[in-house]
């Protein structure tokens, strides 16, 4: 009962936070969009790499028609759960086409090439089922022809399942390594201090990239990398407020009790710092998140056709100073606003837990 009320105290004063209250619900949103995946984009088929080489960095809001020249049997239909997953593959190849007229068992069409060309009109099979279709980009096009909104949709999935991952491990070595070094003392802590203070010492994303290169560049090995350059700050947040607790009074029960220094540690000590946890676990998913978009952007991260932001930018960096900055300034801007979500998160619950003035670094 006591811990009901103390969660529903901290779920009162988060919910004071405004700033906070919003960036919990655009990350419901955006872990909703990530779930529901290939069943809301535009482009359904797997990692919404259909291109159409002739639409290049189209405009946003442009519409094109689109003629099916040929069917591809032996494609399966998924059922919905398989495709929410992993999209559904395409049993068509289409062109997009600026005018088209049946004649018989042919389709005479011309080709859409660009939009101050027109090309000759040429001859193609009349297919089974729809031989036409349109399809509006909202968010335009990229450098390959493929639907930039669908791609963007696509990328939430990566950001939040490498933040997640790379959380879950960091916070597992983290809270171990912290409340043995804390708890124990001695040479034990002067021991994982040191090799914390080691691991502190190198940059983040060189780290990463280190650790990228002896697994190999993959979308798991990511979760590895991140997880592993991000632990040191949880290490260190525990082993101080371990080493806070384990002088009280309660503590120093469970031990005349007889207690095991284990379920102390799991029973006893972790529990009364869960807040300073959450906390540093909110800013660590941020943290996770440009991680794997700097990786990405690097080469070392997701690697094509997966989309993922940080290779979006890679891919677009150049149009900033032409006339199709939004390639680039669209993944930047998810990247922004979502690292902006978890920061503020955090901030709520270190209000809601009232850690302000705890010393971490003990």
């Amino acid at each position: 009962m006591a811990k009901t009320t103390q969660s529903a105290k901290v779920w009162k004063k988060f919910k004071r936070n405004t700033l906070a209250l919003i960036g919990l619900v655009f990350i419901v949103l955006m872990v909703m969009v990530g779930v529901l995946g290939y069943l809301i984009t535009p482009d359904q088929t797997p990692y919404a790499n259909t291109m159409h080489l002739q639409l290049t960095n189209k405009k946003p809001g442009r519409t094109f028609q689109f003629l099916v020249i040929s069917r591809t049997k032996g494609v399966e239909k998924v059922g919905v759960l398989e495709k929410m997953r992993y999209g559904q593959e395409t049993d068509f190849k289409s062109i997009p086409i600026t005018s088209y007229r049946v004649q018989g068992n042919k389709v005479f069409a011309k080709e859409y090439i660009g939009d101050d060309e027109q090309a000759e009109e040429e001859a193609y099979p009349l297919v089974s089922g729809k031989n036409t279709y349109e399809q509006t980009f909202y968010l335009g096009t990229d450098m390959y022809g493929r639907d930039l909104l669908s791609r963007l949709i696509l990328g939430v999935r990566v950001s939040l399942s490498v933040g997640l991952m790379a959380v879950l491990i960091s916070m597992f070595i983290g809270v171990g390594l912290g409340a043995i070094a804390g708890y124990f003392g001695g040479k034990i802590d002067a021991a994982i201090s040191w090799f914390m203070n080691v691991i502190w010492s190198l940059p983040s994303l060189l780290l990463v990239i280190a650790i990228s290169f002896a697994l190999g560049k993959g979308f798991w090995q990511i979760f590895i990398a991140v997880g592993l350059s991000t632990w040191v700050d949880v290490a260190r947040l525990v082993r101080g407020q371990v080493m806070a607790l384990k002088q009280v009074e309660f503590v120093e029960a469970a031990k005349a009790l007889g207690f095991s220094n284990v379920r102390i540690i799991v029973k006893h000590i972790l529990p009364n710092i869960a807040g300073p946890i959450l906390v540093v676990a909110s800013a660590n998913f941020a943290s996770a998140i440009l991680l794997e978009t700097g990786l990405s952007f690097l080469g070392f991260g997701a690697q094509p056709p997966m989309p993922s932001w940080g290779t979006m930018i890679k891919e677009h960096y150049g149009y900033i100073i032409m006339d199709a900055a939004y390639l680039a300034v669209l993944p930047g801007l998810a990247i922004m606003l979502t690292v902006y979500a978890f920061n503020l998160i955090a901030i709520g619950l270190r209000d809601a837990f009232d850690v302000k003035g705890q010393n971490t670094n003990v």
